[in-house]
């Protein structure tokens, strides 16, 4: 019996794929709604820039308010020896309360006659001559004429010139139209005038009109 003759080449089962054609791969479709999400934080990341610049600018302007505004409040303010002064008011209120707290005849002290030294300064018209030669104290007397509390001032020779704490006032800081006459004797409701201490009785002749 012939015997069955074999194939000698193998039978191929899984054909070879180097040959296949290999469809090309479409990179993924991109959402539409991607380019509007990029735009869209695009937009509120340039918002935020042009906010936080505002607010740089915003906050540079009203620090430079402020500064004008503090400079603009100090401007106003008046100072008097060691003593500051933020309106005519309150400047009437510390001469007239000092001027009927202090006792008549003594010499203001040393806090006091600087204080009263530049208020004739800036608010006499006639600083020098009532000056003189000199201030070495200032007093409240009685004024001979008339008859009430006045400050005086004692020149070095010992002379006396009395002089109105009103007019200076008003000179310095204009006093509403109420306060300038001199039957206004009144406070506007401030505080007392400061007296930290006596001096010693000064001598002088009274003045004869108060001015």
């Amino acid at each position: 019996m012939a015997e069955k003759e074999v194939s000698a080449e193998p039978s191929v089962t899984n054909p070879p794929t180097e040959d296949m054609d290999t469809e090309t791969l479409a990179p993924p479709a991109q959402n539409p709604d991607d380019g509007d999400s990029k735009s869209k934080r695009g937009r509120e990341e340039d918002g935020d820039k042009v906010s936080k610049k505002q607010m740089v600018e915003k906050s540079v302007e009203e620090e430079s308010l402020e500064n004008k505004k503090s400079e603009s409040s100090d401007s106003d303010r008046v100072r008097l020896g060691p003593k500051e002064f933020g309106s005519s008011l309150e400047m009437f209120d510390y001469f007239y309360n000092f001027l009927h707290y202090w006792p008549t005849e003594f010499n203001l002290n040393k806090y006091e006659h600087m204080v009263m030294l530049e208020l004739l300064k800036k608010g006499h018209e006639e600083s020098d001559k009532k000056i003189g030669g000199g201030i070495k104290a200032f007093q409240i007397r009685i004024h001979p004429v008339w008859k009430s509390k006045c400050f005086f001032a004692i020149r070095e020779d010992d002379t006396a010139e009395d002089f109105s704490f009103r007019k200076c006032v008003d000179h310095i800081l204009p006093l509403p139209d109420d306060m300038k006459k001199p039957d206004a004797n009144r406070a506007s409701g401030g505080g007392k005038g400061g007296a930290r201490g006596r001096g010693g009785k000064g001598g002088g002749r009274g003045g004869k009109s108060r001015k």
